[in-house]
This record gives structure tokens, C-alpha cells and sequence, in this order.
């Protein structure tokens, strides 16, 4: 994938508007270059300079890393650390004659929750100017020790595409919680986080393509 060129911080995505009236369906990617500016990033999930975005060779998805998104509970914890969220503007340029959404996220990370606590992942998407989406929550549940994947996925007649020949920003809005519940903050940790073995997240957003009514 090759980089995208951003400002200090970049991260995330999906759609939602005025779907073209005259557009074909399941259309092909555009053949030039998507660029993805980030205009704006707020959250202490996504601190300045701890997000980057990367778009695919074939205009089919764009990636977003992170290196310090993590919530937890326990022994090390702030109070303030059970939750954390990142709230992210993105000014997708897409070429002209198109128009795009996002059928699927798919986001990754580890996890380590004791027995009797809790996580949770959520995220929703909108364009500037528009309703939010209604978050969609995915749970988790200790004793984990593990990489967690999970997906957010739309339905292809439910899909909703940028508005032709307008500029809106994607607002992405994402978060962890963790519930220490039952678990024995007193000593033990337990944690969720976007992250990998190599020190950085990476979520994928899968887009849909149509061509504008000319």
C-alpha cells in the first residue's frame, strides 16, 4: 500500500448521504489516485502523530494504523483510562465522475482482560453536515488473551454513497471501554487495544465505487 500524504495525525472512515441518482451499480474503482487529507483529529485514542493513512494500489480500501489506542482498568491505570475515542475528519478526493462509501471496516487488535471484566469496540460514521449513524458495538469478555478482529459491514442495498460534486468530510468516530467488572483491579491489568505485534493497529475500510450521472 503506498502512503498517503497527511498533516500531523490521519485516521479512519465510512459514508453516508445522497446516493446518485443515474450511477451504476457495483461499479469498478476509478483508475487515479485517491488521496485522503485528515482535517481534523481529536481523542486521547489518537494523540498528534500516532495515526497514519495508507490507500490501496487499486482504489479498493484504505488503511488506517495507530500506535498508542489502548483503554484499560487495573494496577498502571489512570481513572481516566477505561475509555478511550478518536474522532477523525477525513477529505477523501475522489476522481471526477465518482462518487464512493464504505461497505465494510474491518478493525484489529489485542487484547488481555482478566476473568469477570469486560471490552468494548464501537464505532459510527457520517458525513459533515449529516445525522450521525448509530454506533455499532462489538463485546468481548475474560478471561482473553488474544488478537481480536471484528468487522462492520453494510448491506449492499443499504449502502450510502458521498453526494456528486460536493465536497463532505467523513467524520469517524471509534472507541474502547473496558469494564474491570469482577476482576481484581488491585492486581491485574486488563486492557483493549488497536494494536499489534509491531506496535501499530491497522483497520481497513473496504470501499464501494459508483460513477456520477453526467
Amino acid at each position: 500500500m503506498r502512503p498517503v500524504v497527511i498533516g500531523s495525525a490521519a485516521v479512519a472512515l465510512l459514508a453516508a448521504s445522497i446516493v446518485p441518482s443515474s450511477a451504476t451499480a457495483d461499479g469498478e474503482p476509478p483508475p487515479d489516485k485517491i488521496v485522503i487529507d485528515v482535517v481534523g483529529v481529536n481523542g486521547s485514542g489518537c494523540p498528534a502523530g500516532t495515526a497514519s493513512v495508507t490507500v490501496s494500489p487499486d482504489n479498493t480500501a484504505f488503511t488506517v494504523t495507530y500506535s498508542n489506542y489502548q483503554a484499560q482498568v487495573g494496577v498502571g491505570a489512570k481513572p481516566t483510562d477505561f475509555r478511550k475515542n478518536c474522532q477523525l475528519s477525513l477529505n477523501v478526493h475522489v476522481p471526477q465522475g465518482f462518487t464512493y462509501a464504505v461497505a465494510k471496516a474491518d478493525y484489529r487488535g489485542f487484547a488481555h482482560l482478566e476473568k469477570g471484566a469486560a471490552g468494548l469496540e464501537r464505532a459510527n460514521y457520517y458525513f459533515q453536515g449529516m445525522s450521525q449513524t448509530t454506533f455499532v458495538n462489538h463485546h468481548f469478555t475474560g478471561p482473553l488473551h488474544d488478537n481480536w478482529q471484528t468487522s462492520d459491514t453494510t448491506d449492499i442495498d443499504s449502502v450510502v454513497y458521498a453526494p456528486c460534486g460536493a465536497v463532505r468530510y467523513l467524520n469517524i468516530n471509534t472507541e474502547l471501554r473496558v469494564d474491570a467488572g469482577t476482576s481484581d483491579t488491585t492486581r491485574t491489568t486488563s486492557f483493549l487495544a488497536m494494536d499489534s505485534t509491531d506496535g501499530s493497529i491497522s483497520t481497513l475500510y473496504h470501499f464501494a465505487w459508483k460513477q456520477c450521472p453526467r
